[in-house]
């Protein structure tokens, strides 16, 4: 059990939703200052910037170093605004600490090793360190590895803990840079209900035009924040310029989003919610019927010596229930997905019967 206290920097506590923004890298001091400055003037509290970037291969930017902590301390002086940055080893985390950088977060590469994430625990340990700390889920869509990097965080005194939701990585090319499996993070909130979790649209997303869609389908899912990343001239950045806005856009983007308020009343809302426990249970009865059906095809299968799986009947069906689905306005990947479970458990069911030895 993971023992959660609420984001608090100096004794005071962060407001959510929290919003957190800056360049994915902080690349010079005059672009670091200049993005603060505009983004302090929108009234953002919390500045973020890349110092050290792992990349995939070598030979790109991988971040100014340690020199660039002085930048945020001036960040710090200069707009008041709360500091956080990215940390991977030992060194970054005392290197971090040392500059007062407020709040530190864990990328993606690193909760998926459980080494490194070890590593960052006994660090913030021995530097008795009480500040907030967020963890990137894995590039994996694994979440008892993103719930076991926060463990070891935690097992070191780490209680002001926070998950960021960035995505998952997928082979070939897709709408998003990284997958976002809400349901992984919706598990997540379940499992853990006090845990803040903050969306990462930059990162899902990868292109600037999602950046506002990918919010507010966070916020709308109760997400307790977002991390955006921001640059004062994004076509220029030397890391991720693609997903990377204007402060201006920011502010456009977050006057535009609809929060949800979680204190209005929700009467009306019950009620809806009765309709769909009903509908759920008529839904089960007709699954229950669909595979009776199916085991006693199978038991036809078994008697007549026949194969379960027929590609053709399979495909047809596929086909059929999908155009059916879409002209009633159905997403056609949902309905894919329905079926291919209904599928693969008929299968199941028939192929327990053929194996039977009745």
């Amino acid at each position: 059990m993971i023992d959660l206290e609420p984001l608090t920097i100096n004794g005071s506590e962060l407001k959510l939703p929290l919003i957190i923004s800056g360049p994915c890298s902080a690349e010079t001091e005059e672009q670091t200052l200049k993005t603060a400055r505009e983004l302090a003037s929108y009234g953002i509290k919390i500045f973020r910037a890349g110092i050290w970037k792992p990349r995939t291969k070598p030979g790109g930017f991988e971040g100014i170093g340690e020199e660039g902590l002085k930048w945020l301390k001036r960040v710090k002086e200069e707009t008041g605004m709360y500091t956080a940055t990215e940390v991977a080893t030992s060194a970054h985390v005392k290197a971090a600490l040392r500059e007062g950088v407020d709040i530190l977060w864990i990328g993606a590469r690193t909760t998926a090793n459980p080494f490194a994430m070890q590593e960052i625990a006994d660090a913030l340990r021995e530097s008795n360190a009480d500040i907030p700390v967020l963890v990137k889920n894995p590039v994996n869509p694994d979440l008892e590895l993103w719930i076991g990097a926060m463990e070891r965080l935690n097992n070191a005194g780490i209680k002001k803990l926070g998950a960021i939701h960035r995505g998952f990585s997928a082979y070939g090319k897709h709408l998003y840079r990284n997958m976002p499996q809400w349901h992984i993070p919706i598990e997540l909130k379940r499992r853990m209900p006090n845990l803040p979790i903050i969306h990462d649209p930059s990162h899902v997303g990868g292109k600037r035009e999602l950046v506002m869609p990918l919010s507010q389908q966070a916020l709308d899912m109760g997400f307790d924040g977002l991390i955006i990343e921001s640059h004062c001239d994004p076509d220029c950045a030397w890391s991720d310029k693609t997903q990377q806005i204007t402060p201006d856009v920011l502010n456009y983007i977050l006057n535009t989003l609809v929060y949800r308020d979680e204190t209005s009343t929700t009467e009306s809302l019950n009620l809806l919610r009765q309709q769909i426990d009903t509908i759920d249970n008529e839904l089960l009865e007709i699954l229950n019927k669909r595979m009776r059906i199916s085991r006693e095809i199978g038991q036809y299968k078994k008697e007549h010596r026949m194969p379960v799986f027929q590609v053709d009947r399979h495909d047809n069906i596929m086909q059929s229930r999908v155009k059916t689905a879409k002209e009633m306005g159905m997403s056609e990947d949902f309905m894919k997905t329905i079926l291919s479970a209904i599928h693969e458990e008929s299968v199941r069911v028939q192929i327990n019967i053929l194996n039977s030895r009745q």
